[in-house]
């Protein structure tokens, strides 16, 4: 797969935009006759966000080198983008601003390994550039896996998502979550269009899953925030966990997530069975034991 190219992501992601909305949810009149493209046409969208037809399609195309904020956040306003999609636009309008020193081997830096070491009940674990799993604490190894046991370039959330047969069995919701995943990585590209690990990561998921090459190409961006999951453990059984998901100060690119579970629930006691039966480090990538 080639190189992400800007004005193929732009273009695409407003498009998609687009095609999700009607002009009745946009609150424009019902165009008359047949519609010969799903949701507003490019007119509609110009007229919404007050600028010309021919300054939009020029947008769209990827032509921003002038385009100002107030016209970003007009077409934002009137293809009714929510927070994380307007950041993305924001970032794909203007590739030259953003992060391209993408080389650097990433590293979690101590304080964060010792905040998870010293989270015991629960999962936690660091995520860096593209979903790469960079430190896991002891019931997060029990729960996913031995990510610590792969080789480098292998040890990441979206490859082990829809790679591993293991993943699907594990969720309960793996299309939500899976979904969702793509979502991250789409949000990362806009802000490291010029990633050829990137690149070579979605090529390598979309020849080898086509979930991921029809939701990557959706172009639907997700930010983590908080949530629950829920999980079925080849050992432990079902488990409904909360997370709350937060980008440590002076590390932008990484998501530090946290796990939690309700007192005296029996998600708890499977997390207590995971540790006590020694699962904890000594789990595969298989869900099998050594």
């Amino acid at each position: 797969m080639s190189q992400p190219v800007p004005e193929t992501d732009i273009r695409d992601f407003l498009r998609t935009r687009r095609a999700r909305l009607t002009p009745e949810q946009a609150g424009l009149a019902p165009y008359p006759g047949a519609r010969r493209v799903p949701g507003l046409r490019r007119e509609e969208v110009a007229q919404l966000a007050g600028v010309s037809v021919d300054y939009y399609v020029r947008l769209e195309r990827g032509r921003t080198t002038a385009v100002s904020a107030a016209v970003l956040n007009a077409v934002a306003h009137a293809l009714q983008l929510d927070d994380t999609e307007r950041d993305h636009l924001f970032a794909l309008a203007d590739p030259a601003g953003q992060q391209t020193d993408t080389t650097t081997a990433q590293r979690a830096r101590l304080g964060l390994l010792r905040v998870l070491e010293n989270v015991t009940d629960v999962p936690a674990l660091l995520l860096g550039h593209r979903l790469d799993v960079l430190a896991v604490n002891h019931l997060a190894r029990a729960l996913y896996g031995d990510f610590e046991g792969l080789p480098a370039g292998e040890r990441n959330m979206a490859r082990y998502l829809f790679l591993a047969p293991q993943a699907r069995d594990l969720y309960v919701d793996w299309h939500e979550t899976a979904r969702e995943n793509v979502g991250m990585l789409r949000l990362y590209a806009s802000h490291h269009p010029r990633d050829p690990r990137l690149a070579q990561l979605a090529g390598e998921l979309s020849a080898g899953d086509g979930d991921f090459r029809r939701w990557w190409s959706e172009h639907d961006v997700y930010q983590p925030t908080y949530g629950s999951k829920r999980y079925r453990h080849p050992f432990a059984g079902d488990v409904t966990l909360g997370f709350e998901a937060f980008t440590p100060i002076g590390e932008p690119d990484q998501t530090l997530g946290l796990y939690t579970v309700e007192p005296g629930s029996p998600s708890e006691n499977a997390l207590r069975m995971l540790a006590a039966e020694g699962t904890a480090g000594s789990t595969r990538t298989d869900g099998t034991r050594p």
